[in-house]
């Protein structure tokens, strides 16, 4: 069977960082529950797809908004989470470091969007603080970190490490990975350990034209990862990870549903449950820390399959 990770970052956008008070309780609703004219399309809805076809998820939770709002909201979205017996764990975007109501950090007065511009004394700050915030909103223990917009470096693995986070989900291949300092020179494709932390990264694959593209539920087509997955089960992988976020299924303004994203994650979720011998869909809380497999070669997507993609993907911004 091919492990599979669906992880769904769990954020907050209000649209700039002017009037922030102003617009977070809309942005609340907007990203976190997605209320549209049709119906709810956020988070709860993902949620309750995933429960009712008897798939589980991983759900990477950003908590440092609530050093601005409190933590009411946090514990909100977490309850959520659990309600629907999905897995919580830690995403950080630390642009909001300088938002907050009391400073995190001695130098927190100017605006930095990666973790990787963090010395490794702020970032094991900054994740320990994650961490507690988690646990304030009843969301217990995580093992478990992604950094925003995949922005980490090594230092970011002893931060982890040094907060006893067996497993990050940060590295990215298609986007700032090979400027990790994870594995240099190579491209990682497989679970790997890296300064006594388990990285597991996000699934490239190469999309018939030479580049690299990640397994996101809003960039790729069922055609595309259902081939992957079939892809990587014959070949022996042990690991595939997909990416998706709580507002996916909106369109780009917030107030509608998107037919097709909507419609995607459908058949995705069928598709899982009708082929539980071959895929297994698990959480870190439910991984040790056992023997690695080396590495292997890129996955590949015939050029039909991204044009096929392409199609589908201007046809989702008539909505």
């Amino acid at each position: 069977m091919l492990n599979v990770f669906f992880t769904v970052d769990v954020e907050i956008w209000c649209g700039g960082w002017k009037n922030l008070d102003a617009r977070f309780p809309q942005a609340f609703q907007q990203y976190v529950y997605g209320r549209t004219p049709r119906g709810e399309y956020g988070l709860r809805y993902q949620l309750k797809e995933l429960r009712d076809h008897g798939l589980y998820g991983v759900f990477f939770i950003e908590p440092l908004f609530a050093t601005r709002f409190g933590i009411e909201p946090l514990a909100e979205i977490i309850g959520l989470v659990q309600e629907y017996g999905q897995e919580v764990q830690l995403h950080m975007h630390p642009e909001w470091v300088d938002e907050a109501r009391e400073p995190l950090l001695k130098n927190s007065e100017h605006k930095r969007q990666f973790m990787r511009q963090f010395s490794l004394e702020e970032q094991t700050i900054l994740i320990a603080k994650g961490v507690e915030l988690i646990e304030e909103a009843n969301g217990g223990r995580v093992n478990a970190f992604r950094a925003g917009s995949f922005g980490f470096n090594r230092d970011t693995l002893h931060a982890l490490s040094a907060n006893h986070i067996p497993f990050d989900s940060s590295y990215n291949a298609s986007m700032m990975g090979l400027e990790s300092g994870v594995l240099p020179g190579q491209v990682l494709h497989d679970p790997v350990l890296c300064d006594g932390v388990v990285e597991y990264p996000m699934t490239i694959f190469d999309d018939g034209t030479g580049k690299h593209r990640h397994a996101q539920l809003g960039a790729c087509s069922n055609l595309e990862l259902e081939g992957l997955m079939q892809q990587a089960l014959k070949n022996l992988r042990q690991s595939f990870v997909i990416l998706s976020h709580n507002f996916e299924l909106m369109n780009a303004q917030r107030n509608n549903g998107d037919l097709i994203m909507i419609k995607r994650f459908r058949r995705f979720c069928e598709f899982m449950a009708n082929h539980k011998t071959d895929f297994q869909m698990l959480g870190f809380q439910q991984l040790s820390m056992d023997t690695l497999p080396g590495q292997s070669t890129v996955l590949t997507s015939p050029l039909w399959k991204t044009a096929h993609r392409t199609v589908e993907q201007v046809l989702r911004r008539r909505y």
